[in-house]
């Protein structure tokens, strides 16, 4: 790029130097008497030949001869006058005879000479143009020639001779000089290698067909840009990515492989404290139980958002929305973390306004991994106070909040609490985790369309905002089923102030009734006295267990409240129930447990309800001692046929049937489990009522033996056998394809023994 400089000052000069005009040459090299342009025939005009040119002067010459005999004949005669008109006559004749000769054998000279000129101008500026032209592809480093049709080379800039090698190639051909052509995508474009002294240089080469003004010829003009290192760049961007893909490859292989076998063990450990969990513990042996599971459930979380992370990194996480109700899902996920909050002493409520849609297009599963990531992080961090969560809809976007009353965040924290592997608050709480939740809980809300945000205030609390469209529902006939619910009822409610009655209070509101919140006893007199003095006594109180005493204080105090119809009801946490009878005790005419359900409270409000409902949520820190199940009336004698390499998970899933009744034979492997089925004589071959099978054991795959059963099935005419597949692979794809080949159900492990035996009833029941 020495050039530039010198290109710079090159187009300056000429571009403000004064125009080279054909008249401006002509006058300063070659003046001429007459004017130039009266000599220049106009524009398509051809004067005709000049034939026989030399009579002119002759005839000129007689003319004056004659003129003067004519003359001088006349003053002789005595004739002035005439002779004298007769000899002017003949002498302008020869004059303009000469002057026409003249002119005629001059013109074509100075024609020729004009056309010269021309010519030489032109010449002159397209000599100008190239070199000017040459100069710019010097100074950008392009190569730039012109060759004959024939291919031999007629100019070349200087660019081009250093590259070649060649200080004149003008003459020979490009093949010649040892240049390599590769046809581009493009007409007229190639990709040129040139050997030079530095190394093999990439050229993006174009050619353009011309005309030469001057000799009509067609000419090929061709310009090269040295794009060698974009080639390098190109090329190792290529293969940068063919890496990062084989890597990634890898990467799923190994943690496909890795949750395989730490899902293995897992299920073992999980299985077994089931087990032990169906016999005669002491108290501190169920507190040591409690421990394990709830460390063996956090290791199959952990290993669960290794794999979602993954698969949003791969590119491969996809939703499959649904139409499901909201509003159990969020009140669900609340009743799951409810023993955790309540056994740090703090409370969980929830509430969903009246104009959220019933039924809504979402993935629940996905939506409930995200709040359970939000919420148990709220609860985790929080000491005092509790937690609310709370649904609104806001146009055509549904909001869930999740305030908590927790320590908060400063602007650094937020920043990075989404990023991966990134945690906040202490180092003991920090090593309860992996810091990938909230990172693909925000990438599963922005797949659904909506997002996942945080504000929060150091010292006073954390709101965390999950927002996402509401599709695949009606929003303008959204809230007429429930705007009315409870519009006869008029609550009190007597309990402390936090998320439990926050929540209570804000749900009997959005159905339609009216509450009000008394936290103390004077309260709790005020919105009585109120109430009665208004002529709109009350209908329900529902009273805290922490607040029961100052409820009796108040029946003392207003006596009149007893003469009422007036609904008592008792809200207790699930594990102040301590085995009591759900009954009417106390003076109290129902029973509530927290955190609330809305169908709950509809139902005791309305009078149509006295006792708990039946809690369809399972508590993930402590899990509740269930009972031993109870045997099968008759075994069926085919049984159940049990698949799995593992001897601990095999041992456990054994002894869980065999307490439900079910007599079982074990294979380790599948080629046992084909002899079993398929290759054995006639007469040893046994039709199972049922097959419980591990996806993957020794001796072939669970696809192949699927497809393998179900054709042998069609071949002999019977009725398919139920088939359970245990897998460790928890991709949406892999149950499709094992649904596709025929299983009846795809657990995945750790399997729960409850979810187990639920999924055997159904298939087995007539």
């Amino acid at each position: 790029m020495s050039d530039l400089p010198n290109l710079r000052k090159r187009i300056a000069t000429e571009f403000s130097a004064p125009k080279r005009t054909l008249a401006s040459r002509r006058a300063s090299e070659m003046p001429l008497a007459d004017d130039p342009h009266s000599l220049e025939p106009e524009e398509g005009f051809s004067a005709p030949k000049e034939r026989h040119a030399a009579l002119k002067p002759a005839l000129a010459g007689a003319g004056l001869l004659g003129s003067a005999a004519i003359l001088g004949t006349g003053i002789d005669a005595g004739f002035y006058l005439l002779s004298a008109g007769l000899a002017v006559a003949g002498v302008s004749g020869a004059a303009l005879l000469l002057k026409d000769w003249y002119r005629a054998s001059t013109l074509p000279a100075a024609r020729g000479r004009l056309r010269e000129e021309k010519a030489s101008d032109s010449r002159w500026e397209r000599s100008e143009t190239s070199q000017l032209l040459s100069t710019i592809h010097d100074a950008l480093g392009d190569i730039a020639i012109i060759r004959e049709p024939g291919g031999k080379i007629v100019q070349a800039n200087s660019v081009f001779c250093r590259m070649t090698g060649w200080l004149k190639p003008e003459g020979r051909t490009c093949e010649a000089l040892g240049i390599e052509f590769e046809p581009a995508s493009a007409p007229h474009r190639y990709r040129v290698r040139i050997a030079t002294d530095a190394g093999t240089k990439i050229f993006d080469w174009h050619d353009v067909i011309a005309r030469e003004p001057a000799s009509g010829t067609f000419m090929l003009h061709s310009i090269a840009r040295d794009v060698t290192e974009e080639s390098r760049i190109a090329r190792e961007s290529e293969e940068a990515r063919r890496r990062a893909e084989h890597a990634s490859q890898a990467k799923s292989r190994l943690l496909a492989t890795v949750s395989h076998e730490i899902r293995t063990p897992l299920s073992g450990i999980l299985g077994m404290s089931h087990l032990i969990s169906q016999t005669r513990l002491t108290s501190e042996q169920k507190n040591y139980l409690a421990g394990m599971r709830q460390s063996g459930h956090a290791l199959v979380q952990l290993v669960d958002d290794l794999l979602d992370f993954s698969s949003i990194e791969a590119g491969r996480f996809q939703l499959r929305p649904a139409p499901e109700p909201l509003r159990e899902t969020i009140e669900s996920v609340v009743e799951m973390l409810s023993h955790r909050a309540h056994e740090k002493g703090i409370e969980i409520g929830a509430t969903i306004a009246a104009d959220v849609p019933g039924l809504m297009d979402f993935d629940a599963a996905r939506l409930r991994q995200v709040l359970f990531n939000v919420v148990g992080n709220a609860v985790k961090f929080t000491h005092t106070g509790g937690v609310l969560v709370g649904a609104a809809r806001e146009g055509e976007t549904i909001v869930i909040s999740v305030d908590d009353s927790g320590p908060g965040m400063n602007a650094r924290e937020q920043a990075r609490v989404f990023d991966e592997f990134e945690q906040a608050g202490t180092h003991a709480q920090r090593a309860g985790g992996a810091g990938l939740g909230l990172a693909i809980s925000r990438r599963i809300m922005e797949e659904h369309g909506g997002s996942l945000t945080l504000s929060s205030i150091p010292g006073t609390g954390s709101t965390f905002q999950i927002r996402f469209p509401a599709l695949g529902c009606d929003l303008s006939t959204a809230s007429l089923a429930r705007k009315d619910v409870l519009g006869m009822s008029r609550v009190l409610v007597m309990a402390p102030a936090g998320p439990a009655s926050a929540a209570l209070s804000a749900t009997i509101r959005t159905l339609g009734g009216s509450c009000e919140r008394a936290e103390t006893l004077e309260g709790a007199q005020a919105a009585a006295v109120k109430a009665l003095s208004m002529g709109l006594p009350l209908t329900d109180i529902i009273v805290d267990h922490r607040h029961a005493a100052q409820f009796r204080r108040l029946l003392a105090h207003i006596p009149s409240l007893e003469q009422q119809q007036l609904r008592k009801t008792y809200l207790i946490n699930p594990e102040a129930r301590n085995g009591r009878q759900i009954n009417q005790m106390d003076g109290y005419d129902a029973w509530l447990i927290r955190p609330l359900r809305e169908k709950s409270l509809v139902e005791v409000l309305r009078g149509r309800m006295k006792g708990m409902e039946v809690r369809d949520a399972f508590n993930d820190n402590r899990p509740m001692l269930r009972e031993v199940p109870a045997l099968r009336d008759r075994p069926a004698e085919g049984g159940v046929l049990l698949a799995e390499d593992d001897p601990v998970n095999a041992f456990m899933v054994r002894s869980v049937l065999e307490r439900a009744g079910h007599t079982v034979r074990v294979v380790d492997d599948f080629g046992a489990l084909a002899v079993t089925l398929f290759d054995a004589p006639a007469g040893a071959r046994i039709t199972p009522e049922l097959i419980i099978s591990d996806l993957n054991m020794p001796g072939g795959d669970g696809l192949s033996m699927l497809e393998r059963l179900r054709q042998h099935e069609r071949q002999e005419g019977v009725k398919p056998v139920p088939v359970i597949i245990l897998t460790s692979d928890t991709q949406p794809d892999m149950r499709r394809k094992l649904l596709s080949a025929g299983a009846s159900a795809v657990l995945s492990k750790p399997a729960d023994p409850k979810a187990l035996t639920a999924e055997i009833d159904r298939l087995l029941s007539p």
